[in-house]
Parts: structure tokens; sequence; C-alpha cells
């Protein structure tokens, strides 16, 4: 059952190149004038809104409030941990940041790793791999050494958010009730499926609300950028440098518009547009995702051993789709208790719309599922949700779910609104519109009611500020990062144009110069500057 807001890419079941952010994505929330994700779709894309935002996100007091003190000046014990050289360390937060030191506070997971040279170290840089969801901390540990160059000048750091992984984390099932909830009929059929779907959204909110209590109604990506901007006083320094990736520019993006004086480099990777409302977000995603399979497709087709035929690009959706069918009326084994269903098979092709180093693998495991062998395409849906081979999943669904539903309004509250949008969502994309349209229908039963809407931000007053696009993005389409630039009022557009989620780390070289370029000597890439 895959989410229709951007998540992780699969490269490390690819053992794809390590790069410093290559990341994941989605929404999130805000106290008064906060907000959520972006947009960018066919109609109607460009360097608009949409979304018809019309609040902008206002800065906070550039003084910090007596009773935020005692987290900004606390001390930390770093200590050795993971991988050698990394340190890590607990961050107090408060849990709501209009009543701070009410005797709830978060306990918030910190690691970083300091720069070795040559040349003077510039400060700290801060990453975040995005979801929302995804361990910035893992993602540090695993990815730190790249790029050399700026390892070298920069100590690297990581948190964390609220709600995710070693921070607070939110739960919401057992590991056996989400193998369950991963192989539910995301495509109905029937009043009965509509039933099972509905169903099992409102179990999924019930088990986050019973798992999680206090903390599901304080992760909102507005008070995950003021527990960063605790963490850039606590390192020493004056401004945040930062390298945020999917999900991780709208956090990125929201500290700018919280603390627009106290933003340095910042580089918002695979950009989202936090001025659009779900409904917006879900169908421009579900764009995302078809113009990603347009261009899988368009390669396969011109293979002699493509599984989804040689006549067309339109062939090979019809063929997709046709496969898709068979395995919702027969799964196939697996060589395991869980075969390959329908849904299970759509979300691993979709975890593979995520980077084009996944095509090849995609193409076998296509072959191998219409002989009947859906051992690939589970591996690759596996990946998406993170499930280990033990069984166990980590907490990026829980999590990314929470934020989302914080961040915004749900696109649909009814079944009835999501069917009357499905001929919509299907134009969009034949093959996945479906599939998308029910996945908006996710955050109708949460049992928190969302404190975000759509917003603009603009940051006025910030350091200069680089937003990456890459043209056939699946998970963050091109014209969110076109619309964030828009808003942003010291933002540089830098165009990637390939495929794949995000830009920065992924082989282009252009790419790689200019932003090492902006992070080492503040300098960012001349106005609309394209890559390929």
């Amino acid at each position: 059952m895959a989410t229709s807001r951007p998540l992780c890419t699969i490269a490390a079941v690819l053992a794809a190149t390590a790069l410093l952010i290559s990341g994941c994505s989605s929404g999130s929330s805000t106290p008064e004038s906060e907000a959520s994700p972006g947009r960018g779709s066919e109609a109607g894309a460009g360097r608009t809104d949409p979304g018809g935002a019309s609040a902008t996100l206002a800065p906070l007091p550039t003084a910090t409030p007596a009773g935020l003190r005692p987290y900004y000046d606390q001390k930390l014990s770093w200590h050795g941990c993971g991988v050698s050289g990394f340190e890590c360390a607990t961050m107090k937060v408060p849990l709501d940041y209009g009543d701070p030191g009410a005797g709830t506070d978060l306990k918030i997971a910190v690691a970083r790793k300091k720069a070795t040279g040559p040349g003077k170290r510039i400060g700290s840089l801060m990453v975040n791999p995005g979801g929302p969801g995804g361990s910035a901390i893992d993602y540090l540990q695993q990815y730190a050494p790249q790029p050399a160059a700026v390892r070298a000048r920069y100590d690297m750091v990581a948190m964390d958010p609220r709600g995710v992984a070693r921070s607070e984390p939110v739960e919401c099932l057992s590991d056996k009730q989400m193998d369950s909830y991963t192989q539910t009929d995301q495509t109905p059929d029937s009043q009965a499926e509509v039933g099972k779907l509905t169903h099992a959204y409102r179990d999924f909110a019930d088990g986050c609300r019973s798992r999680s209590g206090k903390v599901l109604g304080h992760v909102s990506t507005v008070e995950a950028a003021r527990d960063t901007d605790v963490l850039r006083a606590i390192v020493g320094d004056e401004k945040l440098n930062y390298v945020g990736a999917s999900y991780g520019t709208f956090l990125g993006a929201t500290y700018a518009g919280l603390f627009p004086s106290r933003s340095g480099r910042l580089v918002l990777d695979g950009a989202m547009n936090p001025a659009l409302d779900s409904r917006t977000i879900n169908n421009d995603q579900t764009a995302g995702f078809n113009t990603a399979f347009t261009a899988f497709a368009a390669d396969c087709v011109k293979r002699s051993d493509c599984p989804l035929g040689t006549k067309s690009v339109q062939d090979a959706g019809k063929q997709l789709s046709a496969l898709f069918k068979k395995l919702d009326a027969h799964p196939v084994a697996t060589g395991e208790a869980r075969p390959l269903t329908e849904s299970l098979a759509t979300t691993g092709v979709i975890a593979a719309m995520y980077d084009e180093g996944a095509w090849s693998v995609l193409r076998e495991y296509l072959a191998q599922a219409k002989g009947g062998d859906g051992r690939g395409l589970l591996m690759l849906s596996d990946s998406y949700y993170e499930r280990d081979p033990d069984g166990t999943y980590a907490n990026q669904m829980y999590a990314n779910a929470a934020v989302n539903c914080l961040d915004l309004p749900p696109a649909f509250t009814t079944t009835r609104q999501a069917r009357a949008a499905i001929p919509t969502f299907r134009k969009t994309s034949p093959v996945f519109g479906d599939n998308f349209a029910w996945a908006a229908l996710n955050c109708a039963y949460w049992p928190v009611k969302a404190t975000g809407k759509p917003h603009r931000i603009e940051a006025k007053g910030a350091d200069p500020i680089v937003v990456v696009g890459t043209t056939r993005d699946p998970a963050t389409p091109y014209a969110w990062a076109e619309g964030l630039a828009d808003q942003l009022s010291s933002a540089t557009l830098l165009t990637y144009d390939g495929d794949g989620h995000t830009a920065y780390g992924r082989g282009s070289d252009c790419i790689d110069t200019a932003i090492n370029t902006y992070l080492l000597e503040g300098t960012p890439p001349p106005k609309n500057k394209r890559c390929e």
C-alpha cells in the first residue's frame, strides 16, 4: 500500500554510489503561518501556486524567549557511536513550543563527524534525507565521507527529527499487522473492497493513536525546524548550513522562513512547494510517477528483452496494468508466506521509479513476475517500506503518515470524494492513477487534526539559497522546485535535466560542482543554470 507522498530512494537495495544527499520526502505543519509540501504537474504547473495559498510563513522573533533559553544553552554529552569517528548525543527540546518547561520534553537524537581538513573549518553542515521519516543519523553514518572536499571543511551533523527513528519514534502497528496493511488492495473493485481499504486506514490511525500518545500531535515540520535551530545553537553556529533532499527541502525552507537571519548556505534538492494543498500534491505526484514510468518504458521498449513488449510506451503501460490486474486476481509465489499481490507489485514498481539506475533491475523483476516468480518485486516493495529480511519494519512509514497528516488537511475525507476523483487521477496516469487516488484518502481517519495549511515561504533577508529541481523527478516534480524558487526571496534555481529523484551526488559533475562551490565558497550558481 504505497503512500502517494515523497519517500525514500532504493539506493541501499541497489548498492548505489554513496551520495551526500539522495533522499526522500513529504509534507509538514505549522503554528500560525506554517504550512506544508509542494506540487508540480502537467496542467497548471509552471511557477504558480495553484493550491491558492495566501498566507506567508512569518519569521519568529530574533531574540530567544526566556522560556527557551535552557534548551538553547544546554551542553550535550557526546560519545563515540556507530562507525569510527562519529559522535552521538541526546538533545532536549520542548514537546510544545507554546508551553516550554511544562515538564514534558522530548529527547532528540543527534550525531556528528568533525571536519578533518585540510583547509579551514567553515562550520557545521546539517543533512536531512527526507521522508518524512528517514533517519538522518543513519544517513549521515552511511554517506558522510562524500564528497571529500565538503567533508574536510565541515563538521557533518544530523538530527533524527521528532517522531523519527531514535527520537521519540511514532509507532502504529506490529510487524505482522504492517505486513497485512501493505498487502491491502488499494484499487478496490467492489464496495466490499472499499470497506476493507478504509478499515485498514482506520486501524492504522487507531494504532498510531494508541501506541504514540503525546508525540502524535507534535511532529510537525515547524516544530522540527525549531528543533533544528536549537541544535544549530548548541553546536555553536551563528547560521545554519544545510543540505536537505525531498521532504528535507520543506524542512529547510521552513527553517529559512522562521529564521531568515540565521539561514546560511542552504541546498534544497528535489524541492517541494509549500503553497499547495493535499489534493494538488497527490495529483501532481501521480503525474510525476507517470513521467518517470514513461521514461522507463521508452527505454525498455527499445530492448528486445523488454518484459512490457517492444511496440510503444502506451502499449507498455497497458501491459503493466494487465500484470497488476492479473496479480489482483492471482498473486504469485515469492518463496515465503507473503505472495506478490497487486498492491505489493505496484509499490515495487514505484520504488524503482526513484532511481534510473534501478531500471535494469525492474526489467528483470517484471519478467520474473510475469513468469510466476514474485521475489524481485517483493524485495523492491520491502525496500520502500523499510522492511528487513527478518520481518521487522523501521518506523519511517509511521512517521511519514504522522507528519503528513498533521501538516495538511486530508486530500479527501470520504470514499465518495476519492471515487469521484479517480477519472482525473486516471487521466494523469493510466497506470498509477487509481492507486494514487485511493492512497490520498489515508489521512481522512487521522486521530489528530491537521495544524498546517498551504502557505508561501519567502524568507526575506536570508542568505542566498540554492533550490535544485530534476526535470523528470517522480516524487517531487520539477514544477515544485520552480514554485519554491519563486517564493524564496534569495533563491537560485539549479536545474538537472534528467531522471530520478534529486540530483546532488547522483553522477552529474555539473550539478555537484555547482553545489560544492556554493557550500565551500558561498557563491550560488548563475541564474537559471541547467545541467545534464
